[in-house]
């Protein structure tokens, strides 16, 4: 009971890229040739509205459900293992053709032959896990 908010919030976010057509094979296909700004025009206005809410939280001191202050940590300085990540993300996005939160709303839409691309972000997550204290970064 305590979950059925986030699992709301999630079916809610489903819906909107749904009807936003952010989870089509074609709309990323327009993005990745450049064809068409509908899916960069989607990602800015995601990208101002994170910048804007770290923003009010760092600077107005806003408090959790619980009454704790939010903490945003500043990230590491770096620039070759964002790259990488960014490069290798690009390219699991381009050759599948959605990025991991779409999966669940094909899956949910009735696409079932995605959940063979779940299975490998899973297996991909579980590598990573156990390969990144050996990575170079």
């Amino acid at each position: 009971m305590k979950f059925i908010k986030y699992l709301l919030v999630g079916i809610v976010f489903g819906i909107v890229l749904t009807k936003a057509e952010a989870v089509s094979w074609y709309r990323i296909y327009e993005m990745f040739q450049f064809q068409s700004f509908h899916m960069f025009g989607i990602m800015m206005t995601a990208m101002f509205v994170g910048v804007l809410g770290v923003q009010i939280y760092k600077r107005k001191n806003i408090k959790n459900i619980e009454g704790t202050p939010i903490s945003i940590q500043d990230k590491e300085k770096g620039f070759l293992s964002y790259a990488i990540g960014g490069i290798l993300f690009g390219l699991g996005w381009g050759m599948i053709g959605t990025c991991p939160g779409p999966i669940f709303i094909l899956i949910g839409a009735g696409f079932y032959g995605i959940g063979i691309v779940l299975i490998g972000a899973l297996i991909g997550t579980f590598l990573y896990g156990i390969l990144k204290e050996k990575l170079p970064y």
